[in-house]
């Protein structure tokens, strides 16, 4: 089967992006990915790859059925959730470190969300933003060279990567060789990676370009999202930001996959949670001409598969959450807001709880209360069953009752019981994919 690829994230593990010479170029005896004779035309053993392809569609309909059944306010914070962990992930594989808060309120403020708070733009964050959104956002149109030149420019509004000019909104087009290497101290550096010669990069992303957009229907999607990325980093087109960008293109490739503009999950986070393979996956694919991509898809459909399964997983503590509430408050109207806030407190603390335990002066500092209202409000919660005393004097503390019964269980079960959460219900839902 033919496909195309190339891998870039190297530079992320400290690597360090480099000019070498000509002289040194001649040396070098070995090839890379593009310097096959049958580039691009790349190789893949359907048969080895369908087990992985096959898990990560099932836990993507699994999420997807699921996340139909969220309630709207739950539906937006997992989305809330998605953008901003692909955000920080992605910059974090770049060495970049965004601020949660910044990246969190930029999101909401993208998602029209009720509760967006309206905070100091941080310009990082912003311009990581609208890279990702632009892949979502675009993902019906046709990839162009200038929809790719756009993103970058985005991506570095002041035409610097830190106190570094560099070429923006325009592929590379220096004539010295490219690499990504280790510099070794009195030692020859370790080359992983030299990509194409500038002069040759517009052809080669033409041919990337015609081929995302005429892939033939039949072609499994997560094997042509995982294809587009690692053929954009063999070519390594921009001086920098090449990872980021080539994320982005799967991104855009995935919600062409999915037939939808909402990020419930983030493939960034795990290919950070993972960071170790990712580089070494990319090398590993990128560094010889052996055409079949097998193993490198392989991988890619395992993280797509993890970070469904990562997104099931919010979904079930936000749906247990909601209807923790909605039974609290049906069986308690009278609760206050400093209540509230102290149950929320230690719920979202989960088993363990505080460290220490909830005691009337922590309740007094979270609250903002008296300490004659905190124990006054804390035996109220316990005389209705919402939380539990231990301890006696200055070892007092409080718990939260664990709840008798889990809806999200009820529901799980009857989800899978009744065949929405099966492979048929999956293949379902991706029938015209």
């Amino acid at each position: 089967m033919e496909a195309s690829v190339a891998g870039d994230a190297c530079e992320a593990q400290n690597p360090h992006l480099r000019f070498t010479s000509e002289a040194q170029i001649h040396k070098m005896r070995f090839m890379y990915l593009w310097q096959s004779p049958q580039w691009p035309q790349f190789q893949v053993d359907l048969a080895a790859l369908q087990p992985a392809l096959a898990a990560a569609r099932y836990a993507q309909g699994r999420a997807m059925g699921l996340a139909s059944h969220l309630q709207l306010t739950d539906l937006g914070e997992l989305q809330l959730q998605g953008w901003a962990a692909e955000a920080i992930a992605t910059a974090q594989i770049e060495g970049e470190i965004l601020q949660v808060n910044s990246v969190r309120a930029s999101a909401a403020r993208r998602l029209a969300l009720a509760d967006a708070k309206t905070t100091e733009r941080d310009a990082r964050t912003e311009a990581t933003l609208d890279v990702l959104q632009a892949a979502i956002d675009q993902s019906p149109q046709p990839l162009s060279h200038d929809m790719l030149h756009g993103w970058h420019a985005a991506l570095f509004p002041t035409g610097r990567s830190g106190i570094q000019k560099i070429r923006t909104g325009a592929y590379r087009d220096h004539a010295e060789p490219m690499q990504i290497v280790t510099p070794k101290l009195g030692k020859p550096d370790i080359v992983h990676y030299q990509a194409p010669d500038s002069a040759d990069v517009h052809a080669h992303m033409t041919q990337l370009i015609d081929w995302f957009n005429s892939t033939p229907p039949h072609t499994d999607g997560l094997m042509r999202a995982a294809i587009a990325h690692l053929w954009f980093e063999a070519i390594h087109p921009f001086e920098d930001g090449n990872g980021r960008v080539g994320r982005a293109l799967a991104e855009m490739a995935l919600a062409q996959d999915m037939k939808t503009n909402q990020r419930l999950w983030s493939l960034s986070q795990q290919m950070w949670l993972d960071r170790t393979g990712y580089y070494e996956q990319l090398q590993a694919a990128t560094g010889q001409a052996n055409m079949d991509v097998t193993p490198w898809v392989q991988w890619f459909a395992g993280c797509v598969h993890k970070a469904a399964d990562a997104t099931w997983d919010h979904m079930q503590t936000a749906m247990r959450k909601t209807r923790f509430w909605a039974e609290l408050r049906d069986k308690h109207p009278q609760l206050t807001p400093t209540q509230t806030k102290a149950i929320n407190k230690l719920y979202d603390a989960g088993p363990e709880g505080f460290t220490g335990g909830m005691s009337t002066e922590k309740y007094v500092n979270l609250c903002g209360v008296s300490r004659a209202t905190a124990y006054r409000e804390l035996t109220a919660l316990c005389e209705m069953g919402v939380l539990v005393q231990t301890g006696v004097g200055r070892g007092t503390r409080y718990g939260l009752r664990s709840p008798s019964t889990d809806a999200l269980t009820r529901f799980s079960s009857d989800f899978m019981r009744e065949g929405r959460g099966d492979q048929e219900q999956t293949d379902r839902h991706f029938k015209d994919l």
